[in-house]
C-alpha cells in the first residue's frame, strides 16, 4: 500500500524555504519579462519572484492569483517548459532557467494552507450571471464577476466542482484536494453552487439570468471504431483516470500487461500511471512516428523514465479476445501482428460536447475554455474565463 503512495506523490515536490530564497534571488527581474509574456494569463512574474525574495509570501501569491485565479493547479500542472520556463532569458546563456513553477506553488501553497483570503466579493450590482460549467473555465469566470459584486450561480454536473483539474489530469502532477481546496477558495466569494445539475437548454437560464458562460469542456473520449472495442479490459483514458483520482489508489484495477492507444499528453497520464499502479508493462501503440506525438517532450521523457514501451507506427486493427481483452492487432510496416494484453486504454481525444446547444450571435451568452478552444491547458481555460468576465462585466455595467 505504502508503495502506490510513493508512486502518486508529487513529481516535483515543494521547495524548502531556503531553497525558495535561493531560487527567488537568481532571477534577473527583466524589465519585458519574456516569461510574462509567455504565460496565457500574463502573470507578472519577476514581480511575484521578487515579492518571494522578500519574503512576502501573501503579496507573491497575490500577484500570481491577481492574473490566474488557478495559480495554484497550473503551478503543479502547467507545461512551463514550453511557456514561462521556456521563454526564461537563461536558457539564452545555456544556464537553467528559473524555477518558475515551483517558485509559483512556494507562494500560492503558502495562502492556500493557510486559507488567507486575498479577495473579496464586490459590492452587490443587482446583476445576476449564470455559469455552466464548474471548471477552470467556468469557476475563473466566476471569481472575477463576484469581485465586481455579480451574483454568480454555477451549474455543474459532477458530484464536486473542479472539472478535468479534480477528474482528468495525472495524481502526480495535481491531487483532487488541491483542486478542491482551489475551488473551494473561489467559491467562499460567495459563489452559489449546483451540483450534479446537467443543463440541456440555455433558454430557461437566459430568461432568469442577465449574462450566460459556458464552460462545459469537450465531451467523451472517441471511439476506436474497430472490431472488439465492447471487450471487457477495454476503457477509456478519462475514466480510467477519473477512478484512479476518486478512489484509494488499490481499488483502481490495472492489468499485468496494459497497451495505451495514442500518443496525447492524456495516453502519456494514463500510461504512467498504469505503471505506477502495478501493471508489469505499459506501452503506448501509436499509429505514427515519434517526432509526430502530440504530447510535450517533457512528458514523452517521463514515460520513459517510468520504463513505459512505446510502439510507433503501430495502426490498430483489431481488439482480441473472447469476452475478455487478450491482444491487439495492429498493422505495422512489416505486416499484421498482435501485442499481447490484458487492458486496453483509448486516449485518442475527446470529442465535442454534444446536447447543449449554444445559440450562436445571442449577445447574452459567452463561451470559453476546452469546448471552445478545442482543448488546451489550465492556463488557457483560467485566460478565457477571466477574458469573458471583463466582456461580461463591460456588458452588465455599460449594456
Amino acid at each position: 500500500m505504502g508503495d502506490l503512495t510513493k508512486n502518486f506523490a508529487d513529481i516535483a515536490p515543494p521547495l524548502t524555504p531556503d531553497y525558495a530564497l535561493l531560487e527567488a534571488n537568481k532571477c534577473l527581474f527583466c524589465h519585458d519579462a519574456p516569461c510574462t509574456i509567455a504565460c496565457p494569463t500574463h502573470i507578472d512574474v519577476p514581480a511575484f519572484i521578487k515579492k518571494i525574495a522578500t519574503g512576502n509570501l501573501r503579496g507573491s501569491a497575490r500577484v500570481i492569483l491577481e492574473a490566474n485565479p488557478f495559480g495554484h493547479s497550473c503551478a503543479r500542472a502547467c507545461p512551463v517548459e514550453v511557456l514561462c520556463e521556456g521563454a526564461c532569458v537563461l536558457n539564452d546563456r545555456d544556464e537553467q532557467p528559473i524555477k518558475i513553477a515551483l517558485l509559483q506553488r512556494h507562494a500560492t501553497d503558502y495562502v492556500l494552507e493557510r486559507k488567507v483570503k486575498l479577495f473579496e466579493a464586490g459590492r452587490p450590482t443587482g446583476k445576476k450571471v449564470a455559469i455552466v460549467g464548474a471548471g477552470p473555465a467556468g469557476l475563473a469566470c466566476a471569481r472575477d464577476l463576484r469581485r465586481w459584486g455579480h451574483a454568480v450561480t454555477v451549474f455543474e454536473a459532477k458530484p464536486q466542482p473542479g472539472g478535468l483539474n479534480t477528474y482528468g489530469i495525472a495524481e502526480y502532477k495535481l491531487k483532487a484536494d488541491v483542486a478542491l481546496a482551489e475551488a473551494q477558495d473561489i467559491l467562499d466569494l460567495g459563489v452559489e453552487l449546483k451540483l450534479g445539475v446537467t443543463v440541456d437548454s440555455l433558454e430557461p437560464l437566459l430568461k432568469k439570468y442577465d449574462a450566460v458562460f459556458v464552460g462545459v469542456g469537450l465531451g467523451q473520449t472517441k471511439s476506436l471504431g474497430i472490431p472488439g472495442e465492447e471487450l471487457e479490459g477495454v476503457v477509456d483514458a478519462l475514466t480510467f483516470i477519473e477512478h484512479l483520482k476518486t478512489h484509494p489508489y488499490h481499488e483502481t484495477k490495472v492489468g499485468k500487461r496494459v497497451v495505451v492507444i495514442g500518443a496525447g499528453n492524456t495516453a502519456i497520464d494514463a500510461v504512467t500511471q498504469a505503471k505506477r499502479l502495478g501493471a508489469a508493462e505499459s506501452t503506448i501503440v501509436y499509429r505514427r512516428g515519434e517526432d509526430d506525438m502530440p504530447c510535450y517532450d517533457y512528458e514523452y521523457e517521463l514515460a520513459k523514465r517510468d520504463g513505459c514501451g512505446f510502439r510507433f507506427h503501430a495502426s490498430p486493427k483489431r481488439v482480441v479476445g473472447n469476452g475478455r481483452v487478450t491482444g491487439l492487432e495492429v498493422e505495422t510496416p512489416h505486416g499484421t501482428e498482435i501485442i499481447p494484453c490484458d487492458m486496453v486504454i483509448v486516449a485518442i481525444g475527446q470529442g465535442p460536447r454534444t446536447g447543449l446547444v449554444v445559440p450562436q450571435g445571442n449577445p447574452k451568452v459567452f463561451v470559453g475554455g476546452d469546448c471552445a478552444n478545442g482543448g488546451a491547458e489550465i492556463v488557457n481555460a483560467a485566460a478565457e474565463g477571466v477574458a469573458a468576465a471583463k466582456q461580461i462585466h463591460e456588458r452588465l455595467t455599460h449594456g
